[in-house]
């Protein structure tokens, strides 16, 4: 394949990270290809549901950096990759996976991806999305109600015990890594057109 071009978009839970990444494919089409970190959440068969509930899943040990590293090469090189599926209902890895096809740009999406360097290395362009933590704990609250039939008492628990620690021990300074930081993410439309035209010159050339 021509050269590709691969941009993280990194930043705290509800920050607004799909919605910059839904805009780009809106644009893009099937020029773009999407790489989710939580998809690489470590399977954990060996546990039981009651004991994978008590893990923590904001800490970046949480993920399989390894082989979501592997996948990125294997579709910058052009390859087709099979990526795990991350079934929330049972805190575990499901048995589907999701095929994923080599694409003039990858965007690789997740909370803590620039918090590891490998992970850093893979990517030309860093983003960070900023947005205020009581915007971003209510959007939390909402998917994870509606989308995942989380309750409201287990989301904020949640949210106290791991995910605001681990957002101010490695999601806050990870923003350090980023080459670009977007204040109130999929919002902020001049920031949004300015990613898009850099992605619309590596396309087209202009």
């Amino acid at each position: 394949m021509s050269t590709i071009l691969t941009i993280g978009i990194a930043g705290g839970t509800g920050s607004g990270k799909t919605t910059i990444t839904r805009r780009i494919m809106e644009s893009f089409g099937g020029d773009v290809s999407v790489v989710n970190h939580d998809n690489y959440y470590k399977a954990h068969d060996e546990l039981t549901y009651e004991e994978r509930c008590k893990l923590n899943y904001d800490h970046p040990d949480a993920f399989e950096n390894d082989l979501m590293i592997q996948h990125l090469r294997q579709l910058k090189a052009g390859k087709t990759v099979e990526c795990p599926v991350y079934d929330y209902t049972i805190h575990n890895r499901s048995k589907e996976t999701i095929t994923i096809y080599p694409a003039k740009v990858i965007i690789v999406e997740g909370i803590l991806i620039l918090a590891d360097k490998q992970l850093c290395d893979e990517m030309d362009i860093r983003v960070f999305v900023d947005t205020d933590a009581d915007v971003r704990i209510l959007r939390r609250i909402i998917r994870d109600v509606k989308k995942r039939e989380r309750t409201l008492e287990s989301v904020i628990d949640q949210y106290l015990t791991t995910v605001k620690p681990m957002h101010e021990a490695f999601v806050e300074p990870s923003k350090k890594n980023a080459h670009v930081i977007i204040p109130e993410g999929g919002q902020n439309q001049v920031a949004l057109d300015m990613v898009i035209t850099r992605i619309h010159k590596h396309l087209y050339g202009k």
